[in-house]
C-alpha cells in the first residue's frame, strides 16, 4: 500500500514543462490517490452531494485512505480539487459531504467570502441566488438523495418556430415551417460595449420580429448564447459585460422572461454549448454526446443517453 504521506510523490510528471516547471497535472495526483486505496485495503468512501436549481442534486463518490479522521494535506488537496471541479462542471449552491467532519470544516473555511476560493463561492451565489454552503453528513444515508433531471429540448420540427443565437459580433436568426427553413440571417451588433440594456433588448426584439414576419404564426422560440442561463434567466454573460451591476440585476437577468411574456409562446434560452450538443445529437441520431461551440469564446454541453441536455453548469 502507498502511504498517505508518500503517495503524492507519484504525481510528479516525467516531463517538466519548461515554462511552468512547478506544474503538477491533477490527473496524476488523483491516480496516486487511487493507488493508495486499492481494493485489498479498507478504504474510506466519501460521497459529495451537490444541490442546484429546481431541486436537482448530483452525487459523486471517491475513496480516500483509511484512518483519515485527522487532516491530511495530500488527501485534502485531491478532495478540494474534486469539489472545485464539480462546482464548475455540475454547479451547486449547497455541497454536502459524508465522511470525516474535518473535510467539510476545511472546505467551509476556504469556500467563503474571506477564503482562498472566495471567487468560486461568489460565482455560485451569483448563478444560483443562494450563498454557497458546505455541509457535513455523518453517513451516506443522511445525504439528500440524487435527483438529476435532464431536459427534452430540441428535435421539435412541427409548426412555426424561430431559432436565434446571440454571438459577440453578430446574432443569427432562422424561421422554420414544418421542419423547413424559410429564412435565416446573420445581423451584426456590438453588445459587449453597450452599457444600456435597452440596446440588447431592442436588438433581440427587432430580430425576433423580423423572423416572425416570415411565418404565418409563431408557435415556439428557442435561443442560445454564450454564458450561464438558469431557468431562462441571464446569470453570467460576456454579452452584457459593460452593463452596471444594478442594471444587470434589474433589466438583464429577467430579459428573456420579459420577451417570453411578450410573445406568449414556449420560449427557452440555454448555453450555446448545450445547443451544439443538441444539434450534434440530431445530426447523428445518438445521445451520450459532447458538444463544443467555438466562437468568440468556447462553450461545451452534454447529452445524456436519452439525448437530453443535463442541466449541469458546464463552465469548466
Amino acid at each position: 500500500m502507498v502511504s498517505r504521506t508518500d503517495y503524492m510523490r507519484g504525481s510528479v510528471p516525467r516531463i517538466r514543462p519548461p515554462l511552468d516547471p512547478g506544474f503538477y497535472p491533477l490527473i496524476l495526483q488523483m491516480q496516486a490517490l487511487e493507488l493508495s486505496v486499492r481494493p485489498e485495503i479498507s478504504a474510506e468512501k466519501i460521497t459529495i452531494a451537490l444541490r442546484r436549481n429546481s431541486g436537482q442534486i448530483s452525487h459523486y463518490s471517491l475513496r480516500i485512505p483509511p484512518r483519515s479522521r485527522e487532516p491530511d494535506p495530500a488527501t485534502f488537496f485531491c478532495i478540494e480539487r474534486t469539489v472545485k471541479f464539480l462546482l464548475w462542471s455540475r454547479g451547486a449552491f449547497e455541497v454536502t459531504l459524508s465522511g470525516p467532519r474535518w473535510i467539510a470544516d476545511r472546505l467551509s473555511a476556504i469556500y467563503c467570502e474571506s477564503g482562498k476560493r472566495a471567487f468560486d463561492a461568489q460565482m455560485m451565489e451569483r448563478i444560483y441566488g443562494h450563498p454557497l454552503e458546505i455541509r457535513h453528513a455523518p453517513t451516506v444515508e443522511e445525504l439528500p438523495p440524487p435527483n438529476e433531471e435532464s431536459s427534452p429540448l430540441g428535435g421539435h420540427l412541427d409548426g412555426c418556430r424561430i431559432g436565434f443565437d446571440l454571438g459577440a459580433s453578430d446574432y443569427k436568426l432562422a424561421s422554420m415551417l414544418e421542419g423547413k427553413v424559410l429564412f435565416h440571417a446573420e445581423i451584426p451588433w456590438n453588445p459587449k460595449d453597450q452599457s444600456d440594456p435597452s440596446y440588447h433588448f431592442a436588438e433581440i426584439s427587432s430580430g425576433l420580429k423580423l423572423a416572425a414576419s416570415k411565418l404565418p404564426r409563431v408557435d415556439a422560440i428557442g435561443g442560445s448564447a454564450a454564458g450561464v442561463y438558469v431557468d431562462n434567466q441571464v446569470k453570467v454573460a460576456s454579452l452584457f459585460r459593460s452593463v452596471p451591476a444594478q442594471a444587470f440585476e434589474a433589466r438583464v437577468r429577467p430579459m428573456f422572461l420579459r420577451l417570453a411574456e411578450q410573445w406568449r409562446v414556449p420560449f427557452t434560452v440555454v448555453n450555446d454549448g448545450e445547443v451544439t450538443a443538441l444539434a450534434g445529437g440530431l445530426s447523428i441520431g445518438s445521445g451520450s454526446l459532447l458538444g463544443i461551440a467555438l466562437g468568440s469564446s468556447q462553450a461545451a454541453g452534454y447529452l445524456d443517453r436519452k439525448g437530453r441536455i443535463t442541466g449541469w453548469l458546464n463552465e469548466l
